[in-house]
């Protein structure tokens, strides 16, 4: 094996024969961590080879199955003002509920993990937020009336103590509900962290800090700008010219590109505004704070993620923040490791609650 240090919360394994590498928090043994990744490397897949497969010591050349697969249950959840949430299900319907907070602009639709939410005994539930897809506007909305929203679902649908899974402009919704006591442990995978808070002043892209300063002077002309320049194909093309090469292995495969695209559009059914607001909140100032997070936390980055909005530091910063935190920083993944590690990702969250 050998070992290298990011930091003082995570130690990356990697097989020297060219294995997958492990994230472990520190302290933990190596044997603890042995475990390979399963249902996440593709095996009788009906779609031909993919820029993604692998190749190792040993290992033959295969597809890459992301664990993209249709929902086995879709739904809505009237709130009590009578709008309607829409969501979607993997999984056992007595499984252990795990709430999946989308990246931007995405759907109920795109899931992970396909491959290993039965085996892992995991119910995943992905929630369009308002405005988007299946769930009705909620205009003005915040993070704090998305968790309580999140509460009413949670009660609706006797979901007892579920996780939460955040993705990218995700990530602060799902710590939202952490903050709120509404789940019992997080996983923020590629998350956006909280961009307008000064300790990233100086290191924030030009652009993304032109943004956070139009939100700051002006959120609601800032809402109408972003509305202005949102659709699914606006965003594709930010994906593709941003991504790094590890992310468009992923995002240009024949099987996840248009289960991505199918999510995106579907986002937009109702037009721009919900991914306005979305774009806002995740611009501006959080109305928690997060070392106040009493549930534990694991913060995934990938070293070769190279998105501007996602956390500067990869978490770091974050990681001390939240008290209860622990920092996977993997070195080959870049910002699609939602989908390359999807299984580690729910597993790890799952050990928390069970």
């Amino acid at each position: 094996m050998i070992r290298a240090s990011y930091g003082a919360e995570t130690e990356i394994l990697t097989a020297s024969s060219g294995g997958d590498p492990v994230a472990v928090p520190t302290g933990r043994t190596p044997a603890a961590a042995s475990h390979r990744r399963t249902g996440e490397r593709g095996t009788g897949l009906s779609h031909p080879i993919s820029p993604g497969g692998e190749r190792g010591e040993g290992v033959t050349m295969v597809a890459m199955d992301y664990g993209v697969t249709d929902p086995a249950r879709l739904g809505q959840t009237r709130m009590p003002d009578g709008r309607l949430l829409g969501w979607a299900e993997w999984g056992p319907a007595d499984g252990t509920p795990v709430l999946l907070c989308p990246g931007a602009a995405t759907s109920r639709w795109l899931g992970f993990g396909g491959g290993v939410v039965d085996s892992a005994g995991a119910r995943l539930i992905s929630v369009d937020r308002p405005g988007l897809g299946a769930s009705d506007p909620d205009p003005g909305r915040t993070l704090s009336s998305w968790a309580a929203d999140i509460g009413q679902l949670v009660q609706e649908r006797a979901l007892h103590a579920p996780a939460a899974v955040g993705f990218s402009q995700g990530a602060p919704f799902a710590l939202a509900l952490a903050a709120g006591g509404l789940v019992d442990a997080v996983a923020v995978v590629s998350g956006s962290d909280e961009l307008a808070h000064p300790r990233f002043a100086r290191s924030l892209a030009p652009r993304v800090r032109e943004m956070v300063a139009a939100v700051a002077a002006d959120s609601l002309g800032a809402e109408e700008a972003f509305a202005g320049h949102g659709g699914p194909e606006a965003l594709w093309e930010l994906i593709v010219t941003t991504s790094a090469e590890a992310d468009l292995r992923v995002y240009t495969d024949p099987v996840f590109r248009p289960a991505f695209r199918r999510a995106s559009q579907e986002a937009f059914s109702r037009g721009p505004a919900g991914y306005a607001r979305d774009t806002v909140l995740a611009m501006g100032r959080w109305p928690f704070d997060p070392a106040g997070i009493a549930v534990p936390v694991d913060l995934w980055y990938g070293q070769r993620d190279t998105s501007p909005v996602h956390s500067p530091d990869l978490g770091a910063s974050l990681a001390r923040m939240i008290p209860g935190a622990t920092r996977h920083v993997l070195p080959t993944a870049g910002g699609s490791l939602l989908w390359t590690h999807g299984g580690t990702v729910l597993r790890t969250v799952l050990g928390h609650i069970r």
